[in-house]
């Protein structure tokens, strides 16, 4: 039975992968896309739904995009919209200081120092774990952890796209497990505070609202994704042979003398960088600090500044791997790592650029929002039972992050809508956020729509050259849909063993 199974599920997978590659190039698809939001605002431009707008109060209308002056100003914005989209900023400002680290030497040297003391078996865990911390980083780990992941594997004599999807099943699919504090967690509380208050003006949220249950789920996610990873995904990926051009890919032979010292004064350079920022954060009138005085706050300067800390994280220990190993050794070697980082972007930019031009379009038309109300509305006249409602919610989350990325965006559509209404059936807005969290990461790592996973589809190309959006989905689909099984499971025991979520400030939980 067990063999039977198995076989339907792989089955089940090669059609996904078959069916999503007959799809068209991501950058056409995109362009597909942004088509047919124009069609349908044009259709549906005068329907009334009879649908409340949450963020304003008043009717909501889809905007015809067809229309003369949403064309002009789609026009007029075009540029504004590639060069504002924030995937690409941090994209390619962290790649420069990757390109530098790559180019010296000094990513080489680290992994294989790693290698040397980390257990092949334990390869797995290792990088989803690394995945899940770096959400402080923001969307760091798309850039750094995902690509080290595949070279990781590969050295190991691994399938390198287990590594990348074991990689992109941490820092995406596990986006709301996580053992240390984000910027997230403090977004997240104050749309879910403006939405508790709505109903009740007394309620306060803590930031830290949900720590604990993201704690102990960044336990689960890890177990269950080392488990899928080397039992399903990795047997799976036996059919995909590495075909790439593998003569950039760096030596895992052991370290050498001059190599080991080298490496150490990277590290003490990375090391002394650390402690002085710690340092000149820890005063109360430090520039790093935002208004309110914390550093965690998202309009807190430190904050903001983490990409350019990772730019600096990897291009200050690379340029003195560099120096001391003799692999820079002047200006125009120092360009030239840069410059051989961005030479393998092109293709990633193309993609970028038809993506901004269709989330653009797609925000303007309101279709998202319409979703989602209607979305919300169907739940509530369900009048199911409190468990049942969670779940409904946590399914209906997943739905639209398959259309519309934002974490934010999407919950300050929904925020208003469900906090309010589970507050009525006695179901915490603590307990409401974390069932959203849960339905926003767990379809991350299976939807196109995602800015990133166009990325993650080049990182995979570099070693199988047919990747495609099927390839990728098919490898991350039991991922997504054991996350979204096994995850609800948890909030479900966690609410009904009355454990907190995290820590309370003014509202109490409502236990079954």
């Amino acid at each position: 039975m067990e063999q039977t199974n198995s076989s339907l599920v792989q089955r089940i997978l090669n059609k996904v992968e078959i069916w999503g590659n007959k799809l068209p190039d991501p950058a056409v698809l995109f362009i597909i896309l942004l088509a047919t939001v124009w069609a349908l605002s044009w259709a549906l431009s005068g329907v009334d739904f009879n649908v409340v707008d949450p963020r304003n109060g008043e009717p909501l209308y889809i905007s015809n995009q067809f229309s003369g002056d949403a064309l002009t100003q789609f026009m007029s914005s075009m540029v504004t919209n590639f060069a504002h989209f924030h995937p690409v900023g941090v994209v390619l400002v962290a790649m420069l200081g990757i390109g530098i680290a790559e180019y010296s030497g000094f990513i080489n040297a680290g992994l294989r120092a790693l290698l040397s003391v980390t257990a092949k078996w334990l390869l797995t865990p290792m990088i989803i774990l690394i995945g899940i911390v770096s959400h402080s980083a923001v969307d760091a780990g798309y850039v750094l952890v995902i690509p080290l992941g595949g070279v990781i594997f590969y050295a190991a004599g691994r399938h390198p796209l287990a590594g990348i999807a074991a990689a992109f099943a941490g820092v995406s699919g596990g986006f709301s497990a996580n053992f240390v504090p984000s910027a997230l967690d403090p977004m997240l509380q104050g749309i879910s505070q403006a939405g508790a208050q709505l109903l009740d003006p007394s309620v306060i949220l803590n930031p830290l609202n949900n720590y604990y249950f993201t704690a102990a789920s960044a336990i689960i996610v890890t177990l269950l994704g080392w488990f899928i990873t080397d039992k399903l995904v990795e047997p799976k990926l036996k059919n995909n042979p590495v075909d790439g051009d593998m003569s950039d890919l760096p030596s895992m032979e052991p370290l050498k003398e001059d190599e080991r010292t080298a490496l150490r004064w990277s590290l003490v350079a990375v090391v002394l960088g650390i402690i002085l920022l710690a340092v000149s954060a820890s005063f109360d009138t430090s520039p790093w600090r935002g208004d309110d005085g914390t550093l965690t706050s998202f309009s807190a300067p430190l904050m903001k500044s983490i990409v350019p800390l990772i730019f600096l994280l990897f291009l200050i220990p690379g340029l003195v791997y560099g120096l001391i190993i003799g692999s820079i050794r002047n200006s125009k070697q120092f360009v030239e790592g840069m410059t051989k980082a961005m030479q393998g972007m092109g293709y990633y930019l193309v993609i970028m650029f038809c993506i901004a031009q269709f989330i653009y379009a797609f925000g303007q038309s309101n279709l998202g929002i319409l979703l989602a109300v209607k979305g919300a509305d169907f739940l509530q006249a369900m009048q199911l039972p409190a468990g049942i409602t969670i779940t409904g919610i946590i399914l209906l989350t997943g739905l639209i992050n398959l259309f519309v990325g934002s974490a934010s965006a999407k919950w300050a559509l929904l925020a208003p809508i469900f906090i309010p209404m589970l507050m009525q059936l006695g179901i915490s807005p603590d307990l409401a956020q974390a069932a959203y969290r849960i339905g926003d990461s767990s379809t991350n790592i299976i939807t196109p729509l995602m800015p990133y996973f166009p990325l993650v589809v080049v990182f995979c190309q570099r070693y199988v050259t047919n990747t495609g959006i099927g390839t990728l989905t098919s490898i991350m689909l039991p991922f997504s849909v054991s996350f979204l099984v096994v995850w609800t499971i948890f909030l479900m025991l966690y609410w009904t063993l009355g454990i907190p979520l995290g820590i309370q400030a003014s509202y109490e939980y409502s236990m079954p």
